[in-house]
């Protein structure tokens, strides 16, 4: 019997060889098999889809949250008192596009103690307003420490951290400007934060929590499904329970769905200018309203109006996540509108849909997200848009399939088509915004997720290139990407677009 120890890479601090990296940018947790070296993992729902606010989950929740951890370290560390000046410098893609991607003031908002699933947006300029003209924020919400955004916020546009693109420092200084405390912090997609040490070793929370169906691979995956007569979202459940009573994953799971719910209506309910500078028009409601005039003629063809009720409810997800609205990381903020308008679908258009389904279409959902996530990168700053667009099309393809009664089998094959068909897909924001092109590539997504998964019913399953090989394309194509296609803003659409 090989020995075993699972550990939470969400809790990890990481070594910085790029094999290292792609375990830690998991988030999730995986059982380490000593004699065989091999790795498997056991992945949770709840580290896939987490409660956020836009408009980016690696540029805006993951920052928050790294900056909360540092002033919760001072204050473990009994540093507080005496901390006079702090500063923050911001690397890589959170350099580049930082700015576009409302780091700066996550940052501020974590330093005071904020969480990014507990912050109400609606107070954020408010409080922003007040640390701008005081020059001071209250540091883990306990203590006024001086801090000036133009001087103590640094955006190293073209400087970059070795360990990973999302790199941030953060730094405590006394009054007499000597260095009290320094923490480097990896922002790798998804809303996870890894700490790094000054030794550059792994630091892990191990957890002996058995699971009753670990994978870390769609291979095996299936061969559990077969094993014991189980579908992918069975599978799931089960492993979820081992940390949780199965209606506390039910609860959840529908905590999570009405997250979802309510930013597509809130985002079919707000009209004007998205913020930023590109003067982009919220398109949402109008195309509502569209939608809901019984008069209107069809403008191809009534067999494809419901194509047009998937791109509103993708675009209204992405247009308040645009705003800072609260959304759902599924499994980014930049790919937020994809499983939530897919779903919306089935449960509105689809005639034998039905509300106790909206567990399985989630459970499978992230099965496959976690998979990608393990094997290569839901991150842009990692792998371009494939990895964030891409990803959320191949969960969305799965959880869409099992609702409508496919196999695993099926299901795997409906993942691999919608993630085959956006590879080599660039992350190019105009202006560093996650606007253009990001909002519509969510309703394309979410449609070709559909299409795949339509496609993937009418087989038996069986196809040419396995899910797991694709991840591994998918994977060997970021790492040759050029970084001017990996959400710096230096390549592609963002250059070849005028910035008015």
């Amino acid at each position: 019997m090989d020995s075993t120890r699972r550990v939470l890479l969400s809790e990890i601090i990481v070594s910085m060889s790029p094999k290292s990296m792609r375990l830690a940018s998991i988030g999730a947790s995986v059982e380490l098999r000593s004699s065989t070296g091999g790795h498997t993992l056991a992945v949770s729902l709840f580290e896939l889809f987490k409660v956020g606010i836009g408009p980016s989950s690696s540029h805006t929740v993951g920052p928050m949250e790294a900056a909360r951890r540092f002033a919760g370290s001072l204050v473990s560390e009994g540093l507080l008192s005496s901390v006079g000046r702090l500063k923050v410098s911001l690397y890589g893609s959170l350099g580049a596009t930082g700015k576009g991607h409302g780091t700066g003031p996550a940052v501020m908002m974590g330093l005071e103690g904020e969480r990014p699933d507990k912050i109400d947006p609606a107070v954020m300029p408010a409080r922003l307003e007040q640390i701008r003209d005081r020059g001071n924020l209250l540091l883990a919400g306990q203590q006024a420490i001086e801090f000036r955004e133009n001087t103590d916020l640094v955006y190293y546009r073209r400087k970059s951290l070795p360990e990973h693109p999302n790199g941030m420092t953060c730094q405590a200084f006394d009054r007499d400007g000597q260095c009290l405390f320094e923490k480097s912090y990896y922002s790798v997609g998804g809303g996870f934060v890894v700490d790094a040490t000054v030794e550059g070793t792994l630091k892990v929370r191990e957890d002996d929590t058995p699971q009753p169906y670990p994978f870390s691979s769609a291979r095996v995956l299936l061969e559990l499904c077969r094993e014991h007569n189980l579908a992918i979202a069975d599978i799931m459940s089960a492993n979820e329970q081992a940390w949780r009573t199965q209606e506390e994953v039910r609860s959840s799971i529908l905590a999570l769905w009405q997250v979802m719910r309510e930013c597509v209506q809130s985002g079919i309910q707000h009209e004007g200018e998205l913020p930023g500078g590109l003067k982009v028009r919220r398109r949402a409601a109008s195309l509502y309203r569209s939608l809901m005039d019984k008069q209107r003629v069809d403008l191809i063809s009534p067999s494809l109006s419901a194509l047009d009720w998937v791109n509103l409810y993708a675009l209204a997800v992405n247009e308040e996540n645009a705003a800072g609205g609260q959304v759902v990381t599924a499994p980014t903020n930049g790919a937020a509108g994809v499983v939530p308008s897919v779903l919306r679908y089935y449960l509105d258009h689809v005639p034998t849909s039905s509300p106790k389904k909206i567990e399985d279409f989630l459970l499978t959902a992230a099965a496959i997200g976690g998979l990608v996530k393990f094997n290569a990168s839901i991150s842009g700053a990692e792998a371009g848009c494939q990895a964030e667009v891409g990803s959320a099309s191949a969960m969305a393809a799965a959880g869409f399939c099992a609702v409508n009664g496919g196999t695993p089998e099926q299901i795997e094959n409906a993942a691999e088509i919608a993630l085959e068909h956006h590879l080599g897909m660039t992350c190019d924001p105009v202006k560093g915004l996650v606007q253009v092109p990001c909002i519509e590539r969510n309703g394309l997504g979410a449609i070709k997720a559909i299409s795949a998964a339509s496609l993937a019913l009418r087989g038996d399953g069986t196809h040419i290139i396995p899910l797991d090989a694709c991840i591994e394309t998918m994977r060997q194509t970021g790492e040759d990407m050029s970084e001017r296609y990996k959400e710096t803003s230096m390549g592609g659409l963002a250059v070849n677009v005028p910035n008015c």
